[in-house]
């Protein structure tokens, strides 16, 4: 199966620095321990629509966005987008134990006519109890996952067009269903570490996702989803989340990173260290013990950076090299089952560029991209040549990125 690349929307806001890009909240850690930054972007959106547009001229599948009470509501956010945008997917999470699950069946098959099939769905059960309780769920950590499991059952049961009926420890359904079930229906994107995650991703995950872990810390998550999946009769896909810093060089990618560094002071990597510690997530405790809140020898893989880890929380480390190596280290998770890469970068306008068209055609060589539309498709020729040849429309040529 080819790579499939998908990008990172930044709802909660972005900018040039791995701290205070946040528009609403601080995701637990104390301001006043942060030294404020410049670059801060809001995600108006004006900005997001500049980056789903660029995602999807530079040839990403889809993107991503967060949820939580940080940022801006994923569900409105990306079906505006879809105005604006003509192929690119969204890739929408949101929380289970927040919403009703005919409700949401209902949204998804609403969203898949606005957007004309473009929705993938990325079920976030929560591993942070202090969040979930601002969305008024009090549940433990393992209970989340099996309400979890029991909301999918129910989304999958009213999907398929008749009433629907449903009696769990979280959920009684009688009769539910959507009148129009969604077409095609959404794929449903899971990530979990712990033992309660691993058979809700088994039963009900279309991908799961797993956080950028060193290689052989993926291939030991592969083998054991794909064992229990197979117990269920079925056969799950995977995903992997990660950051991405690429450059002509190593060396300048290199710098890149290290640049990310000098913004962070002790102080603030200890207060962020000190909140992310708290989280019941076993794949945010799994992040932490990566680097242990040092910034000695963050290169715990070949070109796999942990630096981002230190003050963020989920998705911890970093793609770091030349476009080569980085579609070595791409292939390399291939190789290893992994078709779905979401990606992301600071800022995320500019870091779509550098992957795009440093990393993509670099994949494409190797045979591991499908084609994406010309953008040129239908643009009338000029001269009786195609628009991109000499003669025609100008024909742009860009050095140095």
């Amino acid at each position: 199966m080819p790579v499939q690349l998908h990008w990172f929307l930044p709802t909660g806001g972005d900018g040039r620095t791995l701290v205070d890009r946040h528009a609403y909240t601080d995701g637990g850690i104390r301001r006043d321990r942060i030294t404020p930054v410049t670059g801060v972007r809001a995600p108006d959106i004006e900005y997001l629509a500049q980056i789903a547009k660029a995602a999807e001229q530079l040839g990403f599948e889809a993107v991503l966005t967060p949820t939580g009470t940080w940022c801006e509501d994923a569900w409105l956010t990306t079906v505006a987008l879809t105005q604006v945008t003509e192929r690119l997917k969204f890739l929408v999470a949101f929380r289970p134990g927040v919403i009703s699950p005919v409700l949401a069946a209902q949204m998804a098959a609403t969203y898949q006519r606005i957007s004309r099939g473009r929705l993938l769905l990325n079920v976030v059960t929560g591993g942070d109890s202090t969040e979930q309780k601002r969305f008024g769920d009090h549940l433990d950590h393992d209970r989340r996952y099996a309400r979890t499991d029991e909301f999918l059952q129910v989304v999958r049961g009213v999907w398929s067009g008749e009433p629907f009926d449903f009696q769990g420890d979280h959920y009684q359904v009688e009769g539910g269903l959507t009148a129009l079930p969604p077409d095609p229906l959404p794929q449903v994107f899971f990530g979990g570490s712990s033992a309660a995650a691993g058979p809700v991703a088994a039963r009900n995950a279309d991908v799961y996702l797993t956080w950028g872990e060193p290689p052989e810390q993926v291939k030991q998550k592969i083998d054991w989803i794909r064992g229990l999946a197979e117990q269920e009769g079925r056969t799950v896909r995977f995903g992997i989340r990660l950051h991405t810093i690429s450059r002509d060089s190593a060396k300048d990618a290199w710098a890149t990173a290290g640049r990310l560094l000098d913004d962070l002071d002790p102080d603030t990597v200890a207060a962020a260290q000190q909140a992310l510690g708290r989280s019941e997530s076993v794949g945010q405790q799994r992040m932490l013990a990566l680097h242990g809140g040092s910034r000695d020898k963050l290169e715990i893989a070949p070109n796999l950076w942990a630096g981002v880890g230190l003050v963020r929380g989920g998705a911890g480390t970093a793609l770091v090299g030349s476009h080569a190596e980085v579609a070595d280290r791409i292939e390399e998770y291939h190789a290893l089952g992994i078709d779905h890469f979401v990606l992301s970068g600071y800022p995320h306008m500019e870091e779509a560029y550098w992957f795009g068209e440093g990393v993509r055609p670099e994949l494409a060589a190797r045979g591991l991209l499908d084609p994406v539309p010309s953008p040129l498709k239908g643009v009338p020729a000029a001269n009786g040549r195609p628009a991109s040849a000499p003669g025609g429309a100008p024909l742009l040529v860009a050095g140095g990125r």
